[in-house]
């Protein structure tokens, strides 16, 4: 069941639900040989990217019980929880910039943040991630949030016909600095 989730600002972005209008801009955007990568996956430039993929994107946002849009002006990609585990008070974090324009430019940064800000306040005791150990750009945004390596995962992702590390992070809520 999906949680009653506030929209939350930030200076230049929102964190909101999904509308109807994001399928047709994740469309436009289509695939990023960087960002999938970055996600763990294998881009193949002859597979084109179509508008059920679009619509299983944003269906996926919708279907999970803590996440929302990341709206800069429009969609430019999402970030939520997932495994909680309310007992423990812990979840895990993921994000994903799909407008490579917007790659870079701390726009991750400041999703983060407000999500963790409004994770924090309900109750959460730690957040934690899985992050390629390639994917340098992601680890230095999850650092500056405050997020501290915790171990290395050896060779537990197959990518592009080789096996790569993942880099485990976690941060605790006395940790946690929204600034």
């Amino acid at each position: 069941m999906k949680a009653n989730l506030p929209e939350l600002r930030s200076a230049r972005l929102i964190l909101r639900s999904p509308i109807r209008e994001d399928v047709d801009v994740r469309l436009a955007l289509g695939r990023h040989k960087e960002i999938v990568e970055a996600y763990g996956g294998t881009f193949d430039p002859e597979v084109p990217f179509t508008r059920e993929h679009a619509e299983a994107a944003i269906r996926l946002i919708e279907e999970q019980e803590y996440a929302w849009i990341i709206d800069a002006g429009r969609f430019i990609g999402h970030v939520r929880f997932h495994s909680m585990d309310r007992h423990d008070k812990r979840a895990a974090l993921a994000i994903g910039i799909d407008d490579p324009t917007y790659l870079g430019r701390g726009y991750g940064t400041e999703a983060i943040r407000l999500a963790l800000a409004y994770a924090f306040s309900t109750g959460l005791h730690r957040v934690s991630l899985r992050v390629l150990a390639s994917n340098t750009r992601a680890i230095a945004c999850y650092r500056k949030c405050g997020f501290l390596e915790e171990g290395r995962e050896r060779e537990s992702a197959f990518i592009n016909g080789r096996w790569a590390d993942d880099i485990i992070m976690g941060m605790l809520d006395r940790e946690f600095c929204p600034s």
